[in-house]
């Protein structure tokens, strides 16, 4: 195909990938008030645990709009996700090898589900952090939350806590890929031990150890089970290796 084709063909991906967008945030538009209901219910059942006058407000008359506006694009993101990526994936496909669909094949169908499961583990997380926040409310005093400030405070936990759970499958891709042993990745532990303290602080927005032990230690987890994996696979690299050595009589 010519430059001319591939570029024809990326803009028709592209304009498949903003029609299923759109078509996502209509029906964002509808999930809009149960959805904000649920990121809403943390700072309600904090402010009656606590006894802290909270609550969720707009600073401008058109706050609302904008807010139900910015959810419902990235509501319509995420619903209609396994769509674009289908044509992102498309259009790359021709020029990989089978060896490297099946790699990219690998890493999508070990990084979703660790991606989500990072998403819930943040969210099940969530009134635990808007608990230890509104906390520290002084007594006689109002806390009023800004409905974006909160928004994007919950959606930036919710994405750190997803791909710091995919951080692993990259070493695993990366192994396969050649790049790097199993040796060669336990050798970092120690380094790994320190991202991981560091992504739980960013992830976590309290100076609680405990939330902080709450994402570090599964990533750890995910790490030793990345190192495993690819020491199985250097030890059938090995193998294979020894057996496809030619010996002096066949090389004659």
């Amino acid at each position: 195909m010519s430059l001319g084709g591939h570029l024809k063909e990326l803009r028709k991906r592209f304009v498949w990938s903003f029609v299923f967008i759109g078509l996502g945030t209509i029906a964002g538009w509808y999930l809009f008030d149960p959805v904000f209901a649920a990121l809403q219910n943390p700072i309600v059942q904090a402010a009656k645990d606590s006894h802290v006058n909270a609550t969720v407000n707009f600073s401008t008359i058109g706050g609302a709009f904008d807010l139900r506006l910015q959810i419902s694009v990235f509501i319509g993101v995420v619903v209609s996700s396994p769509l674009w990526l289908y044509q992102f994936w498309a259009f790359i496909i021709p020029a990989l090898k089978r060896r490297e669909r099946l790699y990219t094949l690998g890493f999508l169908g070990s990084a979703i589900p660790l991606f989500l499961g990072g998403c819930y583990m943040a969210w099940m997380a969530l009134p635990i952090f808007v608990h230890a926040l509104l906390g520290l409310t002084p007594a006689g005093s109002a806390n009023l939350i800004n409905a974006s400030e909160y928004v994007l405070f919950a959606i930036r936990i919710l994405l750190l806590f997803g791909l710091a759970f995919v951080l692993p499958v990259v070493l695993v891709l990366l192994n396969f890929m050649g790049l790097v042993t199993a040796k060669g990745i336990l050798k970092g532990w120690r380094l790994a031990v320190v991202v991981s303290a560091l992504v739980a602080a960013l992830a976590t927005p309290v100076s609680d150890p405990t939330s902080m032990f709450i994402l570090m230690i599964p990533l750890l987890v995910l790490y030793f089970i990345a190192v495993g994996i690819s020491y199985v696979r250097d030890r059938v690299v090995r193998r294979r290796a020894v057996l496809y050595v030619p010996t002096n009589e066949s090389a004659a």
